[in-house]
């Protein structure tokens, strides 16, 4: 599969994500959905995440939750989602397994 047909299906799948997050009672906006290759040096260098970020490849987003107007900022907020969401793809992995559980990603080259 090359990159742009794991892009599409990442983003069709990203789709059914945001669907099963209205069905399970949350509110979603967007958090990071692309980030520059510079962007993700700096972050890397302050501990913030890795050099060559799935972002900057397309393949992640991070959603914020909401619920009753509130925005939900723990990893276990979006336990129900992660969960959901790995099992929706042999690719699909959820970041509350390392602490950042508003980041959903398709796994690329051994990165998630």
């Amino acid at each position: 599969m090359t990159l742009r047909e794991k892009q599409s299906l990442f983003a069709q799948h990203v789709a059914r994500l945001i669907d099963r997050a209205f069905e399970l009672g949350f509110e979603v906006t967007f958090g990071e959905t692309w980030r520059s290759p510079e962007q993700s040096r700096l972050n890397a260098q302050r501990g913030m995440g890795i050099a060559r970020s799935l972002h900057g490849d397309r393949l992640a987003i991070d959603l914020n939750l909401f619920r009753d107007g509130k925005y939900l900022t723990e990893s276990e907020d979006h336990r129900p989602l992660g969960e959901w969401w790995e099992q929706q793809h042999e690719l699909a992995r959820w970041g509350g397994a390392f602490g950042d559980g508003n980041h959903y990603s398709f796994l690329h080259e051994g990165r998630k």
